[in-house]
């Protein structure tokens, strides 16, 4: 299987991801802008996870672009992050129906954390397949983003139940960090 074929199965996953999270939304009952603002919290939970899947989405379509050919584990390890991915909907749901409760938001950290977990893990299998490669090796072996996206995520699940503002800052920490793609992605691609 050529990795365009994985890449378009993601993008299908990804933006099923999308549509799930949206169809959460219930019309409300009142036909004010009270009735909207009332919705606040599911509101702000959608645009965290909408901006996360989207930040997936890019840097998992640049990240694809490194891989050369196809096997077993690279596809077992894109599943896994998908299958990480897929619970988003679930636990962004639970974060907004509960505005922000200290559990609904913990495990909702604790599944961006796997996600995160399951990126790496399949950004490091795409580095070991390339490694005769050393100026990529060497472009991508600095990955202080990957390193200290699970880090803050932890800081998150932990904060959530001191205060659901101090991780929701981890949160909004961690997508301003990837929020633009990764550039050692942009400069290995252009140097071959």
């Amino acid at each position: 299987m050529k990795a365009n074929r994985m890449e378009a199965f993601s993008d299908g996953v990804l933006a099923i991801i999308i549509t799930i999270m949206v169809l959460e939304f219930k019309v409300p009952e009142g036909h004010d802008w009270y009735a909207l603002i009332e919705l606040g919290p599911k509101i702000l939970s959608y645009i965290f996870s909408f901006v996360y899947i989207g930040i997936y989405w890019n840097n998992h379509h640049h990240l694809l672009h490194m891989v050369r050919t196809m096997n077993g584990r690279l596809m077992w390890l894109n599943l896994l992050l998908l299958f990480w991915l897929s619970l988003v909907p679930f636990t962004t749901a639970w974060m907004g129906e509960s505005h922000f409760a200290a559990t609904p938001t913990a495990l909702y950290g604790i599944v961006l954390l796997l996600a995160a977990l399951s990126y790496w893990l399949l950004q490091r299998a795409i580095i070991n397949q390339h490694s005769n490669d050393s100026s990529f090796v060497l472009a991508m072996g600095k990955d202080l983003k990957g390193k200290l996206s699970p880090l803050l995520y932890l800081l998150a699940v932990l904060t959530a139940y001191v205060s659901p503002w101090i991780s929701g800052f981890f949160f909004v920490l961690v997508a301003l960090i990837w929020f633009l793609p990764d550039k050692r992605i942009e400069h290995a691609l252009r140097s071959h």
